[in-house]
């Protein structure tokens, strides 16, 4: 990594509470520090443990850049939250009554770390504010000190161009039922939603009123920084820019900076498999003959619908790695959600990981020849550096808008069925698992949708390689906010 500037500028980075969230910061961080900007990460105290290891370790493979974490102060009990309750990772492990509440109630309590932050931009005087598009808050703190502040969304130009659309035009308003499909106003592409799948908040709800704060937040800081590439989204990039925020900066694919195996074994760690392990099993297998499953870190999934991927993918005859997550831990010795002797018949054909995975790693394994993803843009822009297709399973959030830019805008997906948000959505079948997984693995549509796959990921490595548009991109930055010392 070469650096670009001779003089450090000072980036703080405030990523929200959330696996998903903190994991594409710390690749940020690196990218920042590479170009000679010291950095420094703003978190809470348990937060901290899951940043700390990785950023020793980058520290001791690059021992001249400047990385530190300064760790706020977030009382959960006297804000009304459960002792432990600063990830979301912790709510949905909750079992208690409430834990639907919970969410909201961190969004709202973030604001009681606004004090401290501004105490430290006083102190500190930084160069850029990168805060988390959750922290809208945030931008009045900085231009209280004349810091511009940059908003991370962690996701696609696409969806948020929907999102912006969504919310200007509200034609899921002007429809029969919340599973009667329309067409996007102002949109290039003609893409059709439900209101179900475009997951758009009303106003006056708490939730709604969050998101309304985001988007103006959006309009008033000094820009947006996206985990993207022009080239694999130039028409909706374009109209962001020119429609949405006063600026945007492509930076990604940001998971592509992680280049040792070390750093990709690494990456966002938790307790689980040891990527030896896996990667040992991975290596019997014959190129592009395995389907990598996982749908994020908030799996919440029934045990009847695990059950019916179980038996979906025993059917299809393909052999599989499938992350299950923590929530099917700990059940005692029966494990419900899995059909009896399930993992002494896959045997050799398939690996269950109980917990976290090594997924940049699995994903650029050769063995691995498609991606069934919950369309978290984390996964799906990691999917699409790797090369690979995907059967997309959309559960929330804005995960339904970046299954069509998947299937209908770049042709690189199979949609599995799923129509409506997991919470209220139907049982998907195995039939519907094995024909999905099938149509991503084999057959000539199958092929053609690869070659599109492994196009986008050679994109991709050109984007964020030396003179690529992202690499370029992210320089233009860094040399404006050097200028603006």
């Amino acid at each position: 990594m070469n650096k670009q500037v001779s003089e450090r500028i000072h980036v703080l980075f405030f990523p929200f509470m959330a696996h998903g969230h903190m994991i594409p910061v710390l690749d940020m961080v690196k990218l920042f520090s590479s170009r000679g900007a010291k950095s420094t990460i703003l978190t809470t105290p348990s937060n901290s443990k899951i940043l700390e290891k990785s950023i020793e370790a980058f520290k001791n493979q690059n021992t001249d850049l400047e990385i530190g974490i300064k760790i706020f102060d977030f009382p959960c009990v006297d804000l009304g939250l459960p002792e432990g309750c600063d990830n979301v990772d912790f709510i949905s492990s909750y079992k208690k009554p409430g834990a639907g509440d919970l969410l909201l109630k961190l969004f709202m309590s973030t604001k009681y770390m606004k004090q401290q932050l501004e105490s430290f931009i006083e102190t500190t005087k930084p160069s850029c504010l990168v805060a988390d598009m959750f922290f809208p808050w945030s931008t009045e703190s900085a231009e209280k000190f004349g810091v511009p502040r940059l908003v991370f969304h962690g996701t696609s130009f696409f969806s948020l161009c929907c999102f912006y659309n969504m919310s200007t035009h509200k034609p899921h308003t002007q429809v029969a039922t919340s599973s009667t499909p329309f067409v996007i106003p102002g949109l290039p592409g003609d893409i059709v939603m439900t209101a179900e799948q475009a997951n758009v908040a009303d106003d006056e709800t708490p939730m709604g009123k969050i998101m309304k704060e985001i988007r103006e937040s959006e309009s008033t800081s000094f820009g947006v920084l996206v985990n993207s590439f022009y080239e694999l989204e130039s028409a909706y990039a374009d109209f962001y820019s020119t429609n949405v925020a006063k600026r945007a900066w492509h930076i990604g694919p940001v998971s592509l900076c992680n280049r040792e195996f070390a750093e990709k074994a690494g990456r966002g760690q938790k307790e689980s498999i040891h990527e030896q392990e896996c990667l040992k099993w991975l290596e019997s297998k014959t190129p592009g003959s395995v389907i990598y499953v996982s749908f994020g870190s908030g799996n919440n999934f029934t045990n009847e619908q695990m059950f019916e991927i179980a038996a979906g993918l025993e059917s299809s005859e393909q052999s599989f790695v499938w992350v299950v997550g923590k929530k099917n831990e700990n059940q005692g010795e029966k494990e419900e959600w899995l059909p009896e002797g399930y993992e002494e018949r896959m045997k050799g054909k398939g690996l269950i990981i109980r917990g976290w995975a090594p997924q940049v790693l699995i994903l650029d394994h050769r063995a691995v020849g498609g991606f069934v993803t919950h369309c978290g843009w984390n996964s799906a822009i990691e999917g699409i550096a790797a090369g690979l297709p995907m059967v997309t399973w959309p559960k929330g959030a804005e995960q339904f808008y970046n299954e069509k830019l998947l299937t209908e805008v770049l042709g690189i997906g199979v949609n599995v069925g799923a129509t409506e948000l997991v919470k209220k959505g139907r049982l998907i079948s195995r039939e519907e698992v094995d024909k999905a997984v099938r149509e991503v693995m084999s057959g000539e549509e199958a092929e053609e949708r690869r070659i599109r796959a492994k196009k986008l990921g050679e994109m991709a490595r050109v984007a964020v390689g030396d003179g690529g548009s992202s690499y370029s991109d992210l320089n233009r930055l860094v040399e404006e906010l050097n200028s603006r010392k």
